[in-house]
């Protein structure tokens, strides 16, 4: 199943290995550099089926650190609509893009949140710091909420003139959209806090105004963390409710990963750790799903989908390793796998 095509409106995918979005820490001002196009067209020269840019902000408080990728911009848009080019005329490869806000986990570097002066004020849904030695966040208005939902609106705009077939929202990790999801971050008494409707009401917003500048052209996933590992924190059952939701709403994928919004949260970690609750959500909810989270190895790749627990296969690590990693395991398996004709002494042949 690994090297089936699988379609998500009118964007087909040629296989199932997916580049996961992973912070590269190397831009200015937002900008895409040739670090950047070397980076992208290598995996995409490796027969990767999809590849997802890093996280990027819809606006510049949205960046993890100031050397975060951004797209509130045209001249942004430009510089990565050059890395979209290259990807669509020397591979097969489909490119997307995750549109990001860190909220209150901004303004940071080498994990250590930085001043005001040198970054920048966070924001959040509540008065809560990620981490109790952290500043309090400004806690957005009704106004800037709706504000907010505007960036992610544009940025799409953007992203879609720049040529990208999937857009990706970041609701994982506890940046902004996981600190709305969460109780544990999001102690609103307003439209936007409280029940479980009204916590997911801000990644519903985003989702329609997104979808409002995408067509049967550009897909559309959302990432979320299947679980918080907290007590009394978003867990499972609300990411399969959640699901359910983004479903009618036009969601064409569910990439499931976890943790990130509870500093100090216990995790077990092992091979394949995330795919029980990509499996769970995919079954529950009966939406396609993406799993992630140590999967390193083809055998263990193709095994999650033959089981029904996935439909992608998300790598970050190891796709950082091994930027062939689709085309060599496509030897292994005997499959056909995009290839550069330039390379062609080097086939192994299947």
């Amino acid at each position: 199943m690994l090297y089936t095509p699988i379609q998500f409106r009118n964007v087909e995918l040629k296989n199932r290995w997916v580049m996961s979005p992973m912070c590269m820490y190397s831009c200015e001002n937002g900008m895409a550099n040739d670090f950047h196009f070397v980076h992208y067209g290598s995996r995409a020269q490796g027969g990767t089926g999809l590849i997802v840019i890093e996280a990027t902000g819809v606006e510049p408080r949205g960046r993890i650190t100031n050397h975060c990728m951004g797209i509130w911009n045209d001249e942004q848009a430009e510089k990565l609509q050059r890395i979209v080019e290259f990807v669509h005329t020397h591979s097969d490869s489909k490119i997307g893009i995750q549109l990001a806000h860190a909220g209150r986990k901004g303004s940071t570097w080498n994990n250590h949140q930085i001043s005001i002066e040198e970054g920048w004020e966070t924001i959040a849904p509540s008065s809560i710091p990620y981490h109790p030695s952290e500043r309090i966040p400004h806690v957005l208005t009704t106004d800037e909420v709706k504000g907010l939902v505007l960036n992610f609106k544009e940025a799409a705009r953007r992203a879609v003139k720049a040529g990208f077939d999937i857009i990706e929202l970041h609701g994982a990790h506890g940046y902004l959209i996981h600190q709305f999801l969460s109780p544990l971050s999001n102690i609103r008494t307003d439209e936007y806090g409280g029940s479980f409707e009204n916590r997911i009401r801000f990644l519903l917003e985003i989702v329609e105004a997104v979808n409002e500048e995408l067509n049967a052209e550009t897909a559309l996933f959302v990432r979320i963390s299947g679980t918080e590992y907290a007590e009394n924190g978003w867990d499972i059952e609300s990411s399969v409710a959640l699901a359910k939701v983004l479903k009618d709403y036009s969601v064409d994928l569910v990439d499931v990963s976890s943790g990130g919004n509870i500093h100090g949260a216990k995790i077990s970690v092992f091979d394949g750790y995330q795919v029980p609750f990509s499996s769970q959500i995919r079954n529950e909810a009966a939406v396609k799903t993406g799993a992630v989270g140590l999967i390193t190895e083809v055998e263990q790749a193709e095994e999650i989908l033959q089981n029904g627990n996935a439909d992608l296969i998300f790598v970050a690590r190891e796709i950082l390793r091994n930027p062939y990693i689709a085309v060599q395991g496509s030897f292994e398996m005997k499959e056909e796998c995009f290839f550069p004709h330039q390379y062609t002494r080097a086939k192994i042949s299947s």
